[in-house]
């Protein structure tokens, strides 16, 4: 693969617009699972058309072209992503067609299609908002803060190299390191249906609040399935995964917690919790996949 640059989650997220609510994105086969593009990185793109869309129409308003209501500002940010996956595109172009449904001062909500060819691959409603800043009136303890802010001497620091890095190639444009504690299929072995890791944006990602948001959404799907530590292999293809950005993550490693609690012949949910440094829970998420076969 070629060299991605300082910055290559924002370059995934940065949209042509195309006139007419649409906009073009190039998705790079570093952001992968396999020949197929992540689900994640879908969610994020997704989201990132929604933000632009309602940016568009505020400066349309604001050169007095358009008369929407409402005022979307620059700190809105993609709260809610709720993604339906239809079909399984490859890297390369794809086409991001967007509706806004909503403009509103609190909140505001564009649907958003994603489209290679003639072909939807994912259906999603993005609700923008402004997220929590400052302390929280209530939040129960997380387990996943448990771990250390930053990765082990005793974890996986998962490289473009790494028998699992072959598969997500999402290692190639983050940094991926897995808590070997939990993730018992990388020896062969199996537990619960839980899995903890480390991950963080590259440092030119990472300095810009809009891509660190969406890296965020991002890591809301970033473990490998959980059903592998049942030693159940193979593609987990997720149907359907909503995600919530309850706050913009602070500067260095997020710590991420998927698990499952029922895993069934067809299906299973899988749940992700992403804190940041300061240990703030700034992502949760919960998707619907098929077991792997």
């Amino acid at each position: 693969m070629t060299d991605l640059g300082p910055h290559p989650f924002r370059d995934l997220t940065t949209l042509d617009s195309v006139g007419d609510g649409r906009w073009r994105a190039h998705i790079h086969a570093t952001w992968t699972i396999g020949p197929k593009v992540h689900g994640g990185c879908m969610l994020a793109v997704c989201a990132a058309a929604a933000r632009r869309a309602l940016l568009a129409a505020e400066v349309a308003e604001t050169a007095g072209i358009t008369d929407t209501a409402g005022s979307a500002g620059a700190d809105m940010q993609p709260l809610a992503v709720s993604a339906s996956f239809v079909a399984a595109p490859d890297p390369g172009d794809v086409d991001l067609i967007t509706v806004i449904r909503k403009r509103g001062k609190q909140i505001s909500v564009v649907d958003v299609e994603l489209v290679q060819g003639d072909r939807v691959a994912v259906r999603a409603s993005v609700t923008l908002g402004r997220p929590d800043d400052g302390g929280d009136v209530f939040a129960a303890a997380q387990p996943v803060a448990e771990l250390p802010a930053e990765p082990t001497p005793g974890s996986t620091l998962v490289t473009p190299e790494h028998p699992m890095g072959q598969i997500v190639h999402v290692s190639g444009g983050a940094d991926l390191s897995i808590d070997e504690t939990s993730a018992h299929f990388l020896a062969g072995k199996q537990g619960d249906p839980v899995v903890r890791m480390w991950a963080r944006p590259r440092p030119g990602d990472e300095a810009d609040r809009d891509t660190a948001a969406l890296f965020a959404l991002m890591a809301g799907d970033i473990s490998a399935p959980v059903a592998m530590n049942l030693g159940r292999f193979g593609w987990a293809p997720t149907v359907q995964l909503t995600a919530y950005l309850r706050r913009v993550p602070q500067p260095g490693w997020m710590r991420v917690m998927a698990s499952s609690t029922v895993l069934g012949t067809t299906w299973f949910e899988e749940d992700h919790t992403v804190v940041d440094s300061t240990g703030a829970v700034v992502v949760q998420s919960r998707q619907l996949a098929m077991m792997p076969r």
